[in-house]
């Protein structure tokens, strides 16, 4: 059967035709029945979004569409269950956070010299570099420090135990 009268058969034009043949979708050389079943399951195929036209797959698509809707309607939960929260306030409370913390850092060499006057003021400077030096590694902290704090083992020393050396 001819690719012109396979066209004819079908409704489709012979330039239809021959860009499935070139494709490998139909083979022409084989008998008309033969060619009208491919040609029919390559068009359910389609239809159920198994088979592709060009670059779009759409069984695939809409997979990732259900995927992406899933995971929207899963972070609106969280959102309402308030477990999730919007990094811009998450930034906003850990910024002033910090700077409550900072302040009451400032104040405890002046505490310690008021409870301890005879405490050298080397001590107390050295106090304050202690400080400066805890408040310094904490806000150049970022969220890969904080992930890789929860991957390294316990051989590492903490701040605290630095200090107590």
């Amino acid at each position: 059967m001819t690719q012109a009268a396979f066209g004819a058969l079908v409704g489709v034009s012979q330039q239809a035709i021959g860009n499935l043949v070139g494709r490998g979708i139909l083979d022409t050389s084989v008998p008309g029945h033969q060619l009208l079943q491919t040609y029919c399951s390559h068009l359910r195929e389609q239809a159920a979004g198994r088979a592709t036209n060009g670059e779009l797959d759409l069984a695939t698509e809409r997979a990732g569409l259900a995927k992406a809707q899933r995971e929207k309607i899963e972070m609106q939960n969280a959102v309402t269950r308030s477990e999730l929260a919007p990094v811009a306030l998450i930034e906003e409370v850990l910024g002033r956070a910090g700077s409550k913390i900072a302040g009451i850092f400032d104040a405890i060499p002046g505490g310690v010299r008021r409870r301890v006057p005879s405490l050298p003021a080397d001590e107390i400077k050295n106090i304050a570099a202690e400080i400066a030096r805890v408040r310094n590694i904490v806000a150049g902290m970022s969220l890969a420090d904080l992930r890789s704090d929860g991957e390294e083992g316990d051989d590492d020393q903490t701040p605290e135990e630095e200090f107590l050396e």
